[in-house]
Parts: structure tokens; sequence; C-alpha cells
């Protein structure tokens, strides 16, 4: 039996959610994408294609980072982290199944998003599995798993930010239903940013795994977001979309129509610092705000 401490946080510069009283539950959302358009980012198309990233890459990431928290629960003996831990796969498991609506609705409107998510299947499975491993060995890579997909969750809850307050998305006349889905899906992020980090510290906690991890997930996440986006601007079967792919990125990203990719480099180091806490990023006001207002939350 291994026997689990407490979440190892430098109590100087990190805080947890003990004085909040927001409960982290899965919501029943909606979506209808009967007219929603292949370039629903008016005359953006790799801005489109960037956000399609998401539908793409996230769906068996999610689920795989929902099946290490579920294999962690057991070793939570924090009752309101257990509570976290349960809402927050329940939230992945929802935008798992959005995202994989939106990605359906692409393939009717003829881009080749097919050979991409099986990729993304092939790779999720193939990487970050339990690998049937025991003993020792199957804690020590479950603590892998968790210090990953902890560093990643940091990324999307910066994401998650970006999208909360990118009102020149709405002034660009993004359709309103893929807005609402990443707004939501991105209040979501900002509402269980903690969770997969405070159960990283709660198993395991080293500060040499952070690090490695966190390297690994930015290298990761920076290779199939560019990558990912490069090969759908390019199978877009829509004639004159625009220059090359990269120059194409480049344009989208000084515009802030998308996230900077410099994001990859400079959230290394706060997300190392010994004193961080994801309750020290973001504003949980404003998730909270939007998803009481969001029509696909609110739908039923």
């Amino acid at each position: 039996m291994f026997r689990i401490g407490k979440p190892r946080i430098d109590p100087r510069g990190a805080r947890r959610y003990t004085g909040e009283a927001y409960a982290i539950t899965a919501r029943d959302v909606h979506f209808s994408w009967d007219d929603v358009p292949l370039h629903y980012i008016p005359g953006e198309p790799m801005a489109t294609h960037l956000i399609n990233v998401m539908h793409l890459v996230l769906p068996e990431g999610e689920r795989a980072m929902s099946a290490a928290l579920a294999e962690a629960l057991p070793l939570i003996d924090d009752p309101r982290l257990r509570e976290e831990v349960t809402g927050f796969v329940g939230q992945e498991a929802v935008h798992a199944s959005s995202h994989e609506g939106a990605r359906g609705h692409l393939a009717k409107l003829g881009l080749p998003v097919e050979p991409v998510a099986r990729k993304m299947d092939w790779l999720v499975d193939r990487v970050l599995g339990d690998h049937g491993l025991s003993g020792k060995a199957k804690h020590a890579w479950l603590c892998e798993r968790l210090g990953l997909f902890a560093a990643m969750e940091h990324y999307t809850a910066v994401v998650g930010e970006w999208l909360l307050g990118a009102d020149h998305l709405e002034r660009a006349g993004m359709h309103p239903v893929m807005l609402d889905l990443i707004r939501w899906h991105g209040a979501e992020e900002v509402e269980h940013r903690n969770v997969a980090f405070d159960a990283f510290m709660h198993v395991d906690g080293g500060y040499a795994r952070r690090v490695r991890t966190a390297l690994i997930a930015s290298f990761t996440l920076a290779v199939l977001f560019v990558g990912t986006g490069r090969y759908l601007y390019n199978a877009d079967p829509t004639q004159d979309k625009g220059g090359p792919w990269w120059r194409e990125l480049i344009s989208a990203t000084r515009r802030g129509v998308t996230p900077k990719l410099s994001i990859f480099l400079t959230e290394i180091p706060k997300y190392l610092r010994p004193g961080f806490h994801p309750s020290q990023m973001g504003s949980m006001d404003e998730a909270v705000r939007y998803l009481a207002q969001s029509p696909a939350a609110n739908a039923a």
C-alpha cells in the first residue's frame, strides 16, 4: 500500500479553494450545428482551423485524463478533492462528446477530419494508456500521467481565460453556436483549473517530475497545435482561402484572432514556480458568470 501525504504546495504562494463554495459538476449542454458554416469565423480560415484543433485533439486526450484521475481517486483521502475529481471527470466526458459533435459536422461539410482523429486515438492509447502495469511500476506511471495532465490543464485554463475575454471573435462575426461551445468549454476549464494539479500534488507532487512533465506537455501541445492546424488549413477544400499556412498562422496570432504561440514558452516559468497554484490564475467569477448565461448550458 502506497502512503500518500498532503499536497506538497509551498504555502507562501499557493492557496486552495477553502473559502469558495463552487461545486464542479457536469452540465447538460445542447448544440445545434445545422447552420454552422465551414468557416465559422468569416474571412478567417486559419483562425477557424486552429479552433478546429480542439475538436480533433481534445476528445481522446480528455478521456485519457479522466481515466487517470479515476484511477487516482482511491488514493485521494481529501473529501473536497475527491468531490472535485468526480465533477472533473464528468465535465471532461461532456467536453469530449461535444467536440465530437462539432467534428462530425465539419466532416459533413467536406473537411477530412477522420485521419487526424484516428491518429490521435492511436497516439493517446499507445502513449497515455495504463499499459497493464502493476505494483510500483503502475503507481509510478500513474504519477507520470497525472503530472502530464496537470501541465496540460494549465494550458487549457490559460486558453480558457483567453476565450472568455476574446470579444474580437464576436466582433468578427464568429457563429454564435461555435462561439458558445468554445466559451462554455473555456469557462469550465477555468472552473476546474485546480483539479488535475491538486490530484498530482496529492498523489505525488515531486518537483523533478513536475518539471519533466511540464516540458514534455508544452512541446507535445505545441506540435499538435501547429501540426493539426497546418493539416486542416491545407486540407480545406475551399478555393482562395489565403496564402501559405505559416503566413496565415503568423497573421492570425499577430492580430489576436488566436492565442499567441509564445504561451508554450512563457507559461512554463509560471507553472514551475515552487509556490504556483492554479487558484492564482484566471477569474472564477467570470467563468461562473458565463456558465450562468451560456445558451448551450441553459438550453434545458
